[in-house]
């Protein structure tokens, strides 16, 4: 019904300029009234309507998708030129005799069917209302595919982020189950606490883990929990900082985006740490910019392969997808490695999980 309004209001509009374009011409070769002027204006035009609408519905409706896919050479733009030349004699045949003998009173004479500028006249008026018909078309369609192309690639970007947030997520649990197997094999009193915390863990992993956002407070929180579990393992030997500086906990972010940072300074300090060894986690929020380092020390010259590091590797991704304005520094030095993030979280890219919010 809405394509069918639109395709009344375009001819309605055409036929109103034809009207006046057809008044004003009147006015230089005939001397009658302004009203009986109006009303012979509105006669010729009604009545050319008819083959523009004949030759112009042809080409949308059956020719011009046959072009596009067949080429210009097929045989397609043959039928669409006999149709033209169709409505060309049709168009000169309704002015020859009806509208000059029937609406003006004029004989044949005086206006021959093969007059020198009749086809060409008939030829620009016929392609004038054809020509912006199919241009409008055309542009529509280019809206579509648009629209189509956008919409493939939000779906790509999904599908993608999922699947770092799915091999995110068992990396996290493969390196939390060595954290307790370790403590198991100590026999410690601190594994049955440590089972409970990653229960916790994993329910939040189930229930919230799969929402487009929640709030930083809600990140923090895993963060501790995961910060209390692997300070169960190494005991005195790791010395953790964690500090934080929050204006508004309930602004929102993506889930476990910065989880893996902590992961990384644990695997790659602590548990490769012979001698004591030391974690310094910053974390500010204000104004919407969240600013994130995290700091550990290493032993043995170890340079970290951030090439294979999967978890760091797979959040510098999410960041891309996710955040139009962040920056992620890292220093990766012999026994120092150091990670600075700031997200503007106003900047997170909506379109990107639209879909998974329906």
């Amino acid at each position: 019904m809405k394509r069918l309004l639109l395709h009344i209001v375009f001819w309605l509009f055409y036929l109103i300029q034809n009207i006046l374009l057809i008044f004003l011409l009147n006015t230089t070769r005939i001397q009658i009234s302004t009203g009986e002027n109006l009303l012979l204006s509105i006669e010729n035009s009604l009545v050319l309507l008819l083959p523009k609408l004949l030759f112009t519905y042809f080409i949308l409706l059956v020719s011009l998708d046959r072009i596009i896919k067949g080429g210009f050479l097929s045989k397609w733009t043959s039928y669409s030129i006999i149709a033209l030349i169709i409505t060309l004699f049709f168009y000169r045949g309704l002015i020859v005799y009806f509208i000059d003998p029937v609406i003006y009173g004029w004989t044949l004479k005086s206006n021959p069917f093969f007059y020198a500028l009749g086809f060409p006249v008939a030829l620009m008026d016929i392609g004038f209302a054809s020509g912006v018909a199919i241009a409008i078309k055309q542009i529509e369609q280019q809206l579509r595919r648009f629209k189509v192309e956008q919409l493939l690639i939000t779906e790509k970007l999904e599908t993608e982020l999922k699947y770092l947030r799915n091999q995110t997520n068992p990396h996290f649990l493969f390196n939390t189950l060595n954290n307790i197997y370790a403590l198991a094999r100590k026999k410690s009193d601190d594994t049955a606490d440590a089972v409970m915390r990653l229960s916790k863990l994993l329910r939040f992993m189930l229930y919230d883990a799969s929402k487009p956002l929640i709030s930083v407070e809600d990140e923090i929180r895993v963060l501790e929990d995961y910060i209390d579990l692997e300070k169960m393992r190494y005991g005195g030997k790791l010395t953790v900082s964690f500090v934080k500086e929050i204006s508004n906990g309930q602004d929102l972010i993506s889930p476990l985006l910065l989880l893996p940072f902590v992961e990384n300074a644990f695997k790659h300090g602590a548990s490769e740490s012979r001698f004591l060894s030391y974690i310094q986690i910053d974390i500010k929020l204000n104004n919407g910019v969240l600013n994130f380092s995290v700091k550990n020390t290493k032993e043995n010259n170890n340079k970290t392969n951030l090439d294979k590091n999967i978890g760091l590797n797979n959040v510098k991704r999410q960041l891309e997808l996710l955040y139009k304005d962040y920056n992620m520094q890292v220093l990766n030095d012999e026994s120092l490695f150091f990670i600075s993030l700031t997200i503007n979280l106003k900047s997170y890219a909506k379109n990107v999980l639209s879909n998974s919010r329906r």
